[in-house]
């Protein structure tokens, strides 16, 4: 009857049982039903030691530090020194959109901030130049899942936790994986704007003005190249890492840039404090189900059936993508590489698959699924942003969908796209 726990979960959520209630309620009901009440204090005693870890303490951090960046004002610093770089091409200002996301992602490491933070400022300003509004809403849509995948990345630093992989050496494995889906969408970008004729965002900008431009972005941009650099250098932790970038987002914002008052601190913190509280509980929760999954021998019985199909690796791999693709329509990422990380990574270490390339196939897939209908979350806060019913911005968003799935197959079968920075510091042999 126990392994019965995420039929029972998936049930909860068409409910519409928010996440973190389910990931608890179904597997102690079922525990009750079993006549295992003793495990059912066990399950709720580990929501708790779940979120009990000094690993995880980086998670709120780095939330705070894109907080105090995007109340700062540093998206339009951001969104400027972007527009000088491509925004002379046409579809320029959705070429600026696709860059603002790969530079704010070293930042937040968030694609929900992506969306709040870029999206208020570059969909008016393309609808203005005359893009269609869907089409302004699905290119930021979809250029913002780039956020946990190039570092620093809550999810990464999350799938290291449960799985006891080198926050490091994720980090560097994300890198070119995700400047590559940039890079694609920057390509379907431009054959799309030969095809429909869409405008030019500005004239070329001058060197002068490239360079101003770059100044007032300079401090925002050194963040990552600080945070990595201490990282894969050993100077601090990647939780100390994180706080060390809360120290330099705020003294950057209150002190060198001065674009946020003492006043706005307190909203700051509140709204990171929210946020941080809300992952964390989700973290608490899955890995409780986590504990589930293993009393039900639920990666022995997956093991089996995948086993069962083929024991082909490169076939396994596809079917795996396919499984996380279905997933993330349903589920968001931190809880799902919680749920299937310890179930899925094992047996594909033991197929001899890296596992850090495992991590990052895994990581970009299920960020991916957040771009997804019916519960993709960056659907969602497109259409907080823009206005748009999630729908609309759905159909609009397909053929970025579809080229970032190819990017995911490539992920996948040429693992020295994830490999070859970590392998060159010296985390993977």
């Amino acid at each position: 009857m126990l392994s019965f726990f995420l039929p029972l979960f998936l049930v909860f959520l068409m409910l519409g049982l928010p996440v973190v209630f389910g990931l608890v309620a179904a597997p102690a009901l079922l525990l009750w039903l079993n006549g295992q009440e003793r495990d059912i204090v066990l399950l709720y005693r580990n929501v708790y030691e779940g979120m009990n870890s000094f690993p995880l303490m980086a998670i709120p951090f780095f939330m705070l530090a894109g907080e105090l960046m995007n109340r700062g004002g540093i998206s339009a610093r951001i969104v400027g020194f972007a527009q000088t770089m491509v925004g002379h091409f046409r579809g320029g200002l959705a070429q600026v959109n696709v860059v603002d996301s790969m530079l704010f992602a070293g930042i937040s490491g968030s694609a929900v901030a992506d969306v709040s933070a870029l999206g208020s400022i570059i969909i008016p300003q393309m609808e203005k130049k005359g893009y269609p509004k869907p089409f302004a809403a699905a290119i930021t849509a979809a250029s913002a899942i780039i956020g946990p995948i190039i570092p620093p990345s809550g999810i990464m630093i999350i799938y290291a936790y449960v799985m006891g992989e080198s926050v490091a050496a994720l980090f560097l494995a994300g890198i070119v994986p995700g400047f590559l889906i940039g890079v694609a969408l920057m390509i379907t970008i431009k054959l799309m704007a030969d095809r429909y004729g869409l405008p030019k965002a500005m004239p070329r900008a001058s060197w002068v003005d490239a360079a101003r431009a770059g100044a007032a972005a300079f401090w925002p941009l050194m963040t990552p190249v600080l945070l990595m650099g201490g990282i894969v250098s050993g100077v601090f932790t990647p939780t100390e890492a994180a706080a060390v970038a809360v120290g330099y987002s705020f003294i950057i914002s209150i002190f060198v840039l001065r674009s946020l008052k003492w006043r706005d601190l307190p909203g700051v913190l509140i709204r990171a404090g929210i946020t941080s509280s809300v992952v964390m509980l989700l973290v608490g929760a899955a890995m409780a189900f986590k504990t589930v999954a293993a009393l039900a021998h639920t990666p022995e019985l997956l093991a089996a059936v995948l086993l069962g199909i083929t024991e082909n690796p490169l076939f396994l791999l596809l079917l795996v993508n396919l499984l996380l693709f279905v997933v993330g329509m349903f589920l968001d990422a931190g809880p799902a590489i919680i749920i299937l990380g310890p179930i899925l990574g094992p047996i594909f270490s033991a197929m001899g698959v890296d596992p850090v390339h495992f991590a990052v196939v895994m990581v970009v897939n299920l960020t991916v699924g957040l771009l997804t209908p019916p519960m993709g979350l960056v659907l969602f806060a497109a259409s907080a942003v823009s206005g748009l019913r999630v729908e609309t911005i759905s159909r609009a968003v397909m053929p970025f969908l579809l080229v970032e799935f190819l990017v995911i197959l490539l992920v996948t079968y040429i693992p020295a796209i994830s490999l070859t920075l970590p392998r060159l510091a010296g985390f993977v042999n």
